[in-house]
């Protein structure tokens, strides 16, 4: 971008005018005169100007809205209703809040200071007593929780064995016990009863052993389209990207581009979504002295400009899968919701209303790669990083070196990806006390990625099952200890996998 001055600024409108996909509606025929003095008025302080591009926007958008009387989708009519009945005064002459903002800071607290769900009811009927009369505040957590529903914050409760075998749903839902391993659904008492008898003879509800919370993905989604700004946003890589050869966004690069290549109809809409993934584990407490891993995936929506795709506040979480340990290569069970709704966005997509045109469309949604440290990057992928074939990109050529009293593998082999006059390639001293004359190893292809993959049979998840033996490594040619859940996404094994799909 360029900053000039006003007067130059006016100068460049009147000799080169507006481009024509930029100016749209009412007044453009007065551009198209030659003699522009008259439409920019005499004056020199840039009033003539400011009053044009008043006129050009006005115009442009009294003819968007104008030229259509399509109406919103039911679930676009749901959310504009609950925002405009959220924006009323929390209590008459209340300027300090809203209903809706009321309700959202009263859930911070609840989270920030671990409130329970007893002591916050007790907190609503507080308030419904001592404000004054006609306010709007709910008086009971459920209608609290309704709107939040509404509002689509909210998540789905999926019960996991606790070997992380299987998730209790689909065929699994009425299940009690684990059919992989057996275990129970429920946490049982101390007695060993896995029903208990409240007071009263009725039976009181069990606590499953596991719960993995799980965030729709495509009411996200259409959130972001139901704002006139946010959707002009969205649209930013195909209409505000600058083509000059340089990287400034993703949509620069080699694995976009091969997507635009090879489904020209997705590309076609910039309204489509381009999604990345990120994964990684924390320790909720905060403590280094307790053993505790909970793991959280996180969508980042590339459609926005870099300065705006970044920003937490438009990171979507998508899943925290419980602890106490990490599910390593287990995590695939917890990803098939993830992954059955991006097949949904992906083949069907969904009805979504367009704020900045006033037109429904169907969105879709594209998983185009997933961005993570080595050890997740293992779990994702199934390419085990440790090992002789540790490296990702030298394969069966990893130069590994077992050390005896480590008990573990070192890796000397990295002088090969070097230019072959590098210094360091005829230093003997400092390395393994040899010359390096190899030349760095191909890394694998797309096609070869799908031709391990069948190869070999799938794995069977959770704790308990039978662990690979491991005079299978002398024999295998790869690394690979699972087929990743995401390659059941229909476009996964076409895209560039040699183009960083695993970054």
């Amino acid at each position: 971008m360029l900053f000039e001055s006003r007067i130059i600024v006016q100068k460049h409108v009147i000799n080169r005018g507006f481009d024509e996909s930029f100016i749209k509606g009412e007044g453009i025929g007065d551009y198209e005169d030659e003699d522009n003095n008259g439409v920019l008025g005499q004056t020199g302080d840039g009033a003539g100007i400011n009053e044009m591009l008043s006129t050009l926007i006005k115009g442009a958008i009294h003819g968007e809205i104008k030229s259509t009387d399509e109406q919103p989708n039911e679930q676009a009519k749901k959310f504009f209703r609950l925002l405009k009945e959220a924006e009323k005064e929390l209590y008459p002459g209340c300027k300090e809040a809203t209903k809706l903002s009321f309700i959202v800071r009263l859930f911070q607290l609840k989270c920030m200071c671990g409130l329970s769900n007893t002591a916050l009811g007790m907190v609503l009927h507080l308030f419904s007593l001592m404000l004054p009369e006609g306010h709007c505040i709910p008086n009971t957590l459920d209608k609290i929780q309704k709107v939040v529903r509404d509002l689509g914050l909210d998540y789905q409760k999926i019960h996991a064995c606790v070997n992380d075998c299987v998730l209790f749903q689909k065929e699994y839902k009425d299940m009690d016990t684990c059919p992989k391993c057996g275990e129970s659904r429920w946490k049982t008492s101390a007695a060993g009863e896995r029903d208990e008898e409240s007071g009263d003879g009725s039976a009181k509800k069990r606590a499953p052993c596991k719960i993995l919370r799980y965030f729709p993905l495509t009411p996200r989604l259409e959130r972001l389209y139901m704002r006139e700004s946010t959707s002009g946003q969205m649209r930013w890589h195909r209409e505000g990207l600058i083509s000059d050869g340089k990287m400034r966004h993703p949509a620069d690069s080699m694995a976009w581009k091969h997507v635009d290549n090879m489904y020209p109809e997705f590309a076609s809409d910039p309204r489509n979504v381009r999604l990345g993934l990120a994964s990684d584990g924390f320790n909720p407490f905060g403590m280094l002295n307790i053993t505790y891993t909970t793991w959280l995936v996180i969508l980042i929506p590339y459609n926005l400009p870099p300065w705006l795709c970044l920003k937490q506040s438009y990171w979507m979480m998508s899943m925290l899968i419980p602890g106490p340990k990490s599910p390593g290569m287990n995590i695939d069970v917890y990803l098939e919701p993830l992954v059955d709704e991006l097949k949904q966005l992906w083949i069907h997509g969904v009805k979504a209303w367009d704020a900045k045109v006033k037109r429904n469309f169907t969105l879709r949604a594209i998983l185009l790669w997933t961005i993570n440290d080595f050890p997740a990057y293992a779990m994702l992928s199934g390419w085990s990083t440790k090992g002789k074939f540790a490296c990702p990109y030298c394969h069966k050529d990893t130069e590994y070196l077992w050390l005896k009293f480590g008990c573990k593998h070192c890796y000397l082999g990295h002088r090969r990806w070097l230019t072959p006059n590098h210094k360091w390639r005829r230093n003997k001293i400092s390395f393994n006390n040899k010359v390096e004359t190899r030349e760095a190893p191909i890394p694998l292809t797309g096609a070869r990625v799908l031709q391990q993959y069948e190869n070999f049979e799938q794995v069977t998840f959770g704790k308990m099952s039978k662990k690979r033996k491991r005079r299978d490594e002398e024999t295998r040619w790869h690394n690979r200890r699972k087929k990743s859940i995401f390659f059941e996404l229909p476009y996964f094994g076409k895209i560039c996998l040699s183009c960083i799909i695993w970054m």
